[in-house]
């Protein structure tokens, strides 16, 4: 069985198809002044490393004015730096450095909500029921007799109902935190302010944009009930996410919004581009997010849901293909982010778990499109599972005792004690603690270490950038014969043929016929005239 995508050749404007994008969680990252939180200049400090470790492109988690109360996604002004951060100078100095060291700027845009703390929210509860100012936001009147029900059954993501009264009688919809009030994307007000922010953002030289809940912008009409709740069934209604509909996300409706940004984006130089963070009940309508006349990627998050067996990336991956070559754009790998648990974790934990996921990656940089890395996972990093709960900070630990603070605990970048190099010398300071076992994983216990995770990220991209099988147009993915729980694909350019082969299996296999190994993950050995990949591990090989 084949499945492909060939998009054209790679260009200046099109650098996104193959890119290797970075996340950075800002507050996580790098702390240039020894305030226990990463900021905007230890970016910029650290922007040699990125360029070292083979990416293409940063793509920054909020870094705008914000109370904070979700980590920088309840945004209280869209045009300007919060101060925990640094500066607008701050920001134009790293952009620029980073153009200069070659490295494109994604950053975050946040459309479904604004802050509580926001001036057009304040306004909004100023000037009470029926105003302008409340029409830019979902403000209702509650059922019963005295309106002391919310206005129907939605549930919040972060847990909770999704209303909240305020002082006069009506409730306001928030689909996540109560401090992250939804807007009215039907009003042009709302349409015509974000146009700007876009554009405020791409005059400074932004690359693109990571939207987000791309998926939920627009309502149906009428605010209908969803049918069941947590309190009736005790199926919470974010178990639909990406398997259901539901009336609050994936509406028809949201793709006017992307067509009228298409233009925007288009009409400035170097290829400017948007990727949605999208959730659909099906791979076809999650595909419509993308198109010439829409935005330019999605994620596949069914990649990253995938579990450990051969079958289950097989589906995923030929699914995703096979919608990528559809709407005529690249798929979008993704293993972590900055919202689901670290995929060493994931994978087992332990020797196991970091034995699968440096297999995984493999996996994955070998596929067509582009992949998204979160930070610290080349380093192999697994989730912090044991935090103190008072220190935890994710606002839906608070409503579900669900938390992401595991896989948001800053960097370890070099020294002996706590939090390894985090902030400047001698600091000690980290918003959140750094577990001790780090040390050994830090960026400078791993350099220059042969077989450690960050040279085997550091050789993997290397080759992924420089190899002509796999460039974007080169051949798609041939699936090949093999035992069972083995994946093995070839990817072609010309006469030379690059294959993957990821061992899923209870024991090593033997590889024979692929050609000389280029990088594994784990160490091969000499049999006859193949190798021997162990369990759980995955290797690259080339055939000319």
């Amino acid at each position: 069985m084949i499945s492909t995508t060939t998009p054209p050749h790679t260009t200046k404007d099109d650098w996104w198809r193959s890119a290797v994008v970075y996340q950075v969680y800002v507050r996580s990252f790098a702390d240039s002044d020894g305030d226990g939180v990463g900021d905007l200049q230890g970016i910029r400090q650290r922007l040699p490393y990125l360029r070292d470790l083979g990416v293409d492109a940063l793509w920054l988690t909020p870094f705008y004015t914000s109370p904070m109360i979700d980590g920088g996604y309840d945004v209280a002004d869209y045009r300007d730096v919060d101060p925990m951060f640094g500066t607008l100078a701050d920001f134009d100095a790293m952009i620029a450095d980073a153009h200069t060291l070659g490295l494109r700027i994604i950053v975050d845009l946040v459309p479904n909500h604004t802050s509580s703390a926001h001036r057009w929210f304040t306004a909004a509860l100023a000037a009470g029921p029926g105003s302008p100012e409340r029409a830019r936001y979902l403000f209702a009147d509650g059922q019963g007799p005295h309106g002391e029900l919310p206005p129907n059954d939605w549930e919040s993501i972060f847990g909770g109902p999704a209303w909240t009264r305020v002082a006069d009688g009506q409730w306001y919809l928030h689909l996540f935190d109560p401090a992250q009030p939804d807007l009215n994307w039907r009003h042009p007000e709302v349409r015509a302010e974000f146009e700007d922010v876009l554009r405020f953002w791409l005059d400074r030289g932004v690359d693109g944009f990571r939207v987000d809940v791309a998926h939920g912008m627009i309502k149906a009409d009428g605010l209908p009930d969803v049918g069941f709740s947590t309190i009736t069934t005790g199926q919470r209604q974010v178990e639909l996410l990406g398997k259901g509909r539901l009336p609050y996300f994936d509406q028809d409706e949201v793709h006017e919004i992307y067509r009228a940004w298409r233009p925007i984006l288009d009409s400035y130089p170097g290829g400017r581009m948007a990727v949605a963070e999208a959730w659909a009940e099906t791979p076809q309508r999650l595909a419509r997010y993308v198109g010439p006349d829409e935005l330019h990627q999605a994620f596949s998050f069914d990649f990253l849901d995938a579990t450990w067996t051969a079958d289950s990336f097989r589906k995923v991956i030929d699914t995703a293909l096979t919608e990528s070559t559809v709407v005529g754009a690249p798929t979008t790998w993704v293993l972590s982010n900055h919202d689901k648990q670290r995929h060493v974790t994931r994978y087992g934990d332990g020797v196991e778990g970091l034995r699968r996921a440096r297999a995984a990656s493999l996996l994955m940089l070998a596929l067509p499109g582009s992949a998204y890395l979160y930070q610290g996972e080349e380093l192999g990093l697994p989730e912090v599972l044991d935090l103190p709960d008072e220190l935890r900070q994710d606002p839906a630990f608070l409503r579900t005792g669900e938390s992401r603070d595991g896989c948001r605990v800053p960097l370890p970048w070099s020294g002996d004690l706590a939090p390894y190099g985090f902030g400047p010398a001698g600091s000690e300071a980290s918003w959140l603690p750094t577990p001790a076992t780090w040390r050994a994983l830090s960026v400078d216990a791993q350099s220059g270490v042969p077989g450690s995770t960050l040279e085997l990220y550091r050789a993997t991209l290397r080759i992924r950038r420089d190899h002509p099988a796999l460039a974007v147009d080169a051949g798609g993915v041939t699936w090949l014969e093999s035992g069972p729980d083995v994946l093995a694909f070839s990817r072609t350019a010309g006469e030379t043929v690059l294959t993957c082969v990821v061992n899923l299996s209870g024991a090593p296999v033997l590889i024979d016929g692929y050609g000389q190994p280029l990088v594994a993950s784990d160490t091969l050995t000499e049999q006859g005239s193949g190798h021997l990949l162990p369990v759980d591990a995955a290797a690259w090989l080339e055939r000319r």
